[in-house]
């Protein structure tokens, strides 16, 4: 399996997603480098930005399981080596 550089920017929308977002970062834990989470107060939302070094599979079930959550949106950027 090829390990790849990935981010995964998250916004939230509805903060009562959060417990939901932070057990599946946690059951990616072994493959997350770094994440850093920004609130945005004045506009109501969060971002947060997760590195992850892992096989495509793994980064595209994350995101798009992350995606699934009521007012969550999540876009996957892969580095190309």
């Amino acid at each position: 399996m090829e390990y790849r550089i990935s981010t995964i920017s998250i916004i939230v929308e509805d903060r009562e997603s959060a417990r939901a977002i932070n057990e599946l970062l946690h059951q990616y834990a072994d493959y997350i480098i770094g994440r850093m989470g920004l609130p945005c107060r004045e506009k109501g939302l969060s971002v947060i930005c997760v590195i992850l070094e892992a096989p495509a599979d793994v980064t595209s079930a994350l995101s798009g399981r992350l995606g699934q959550l009521h007012g969550v949106s999540s876009k996957t950027m892969t580095a190309k080596k």
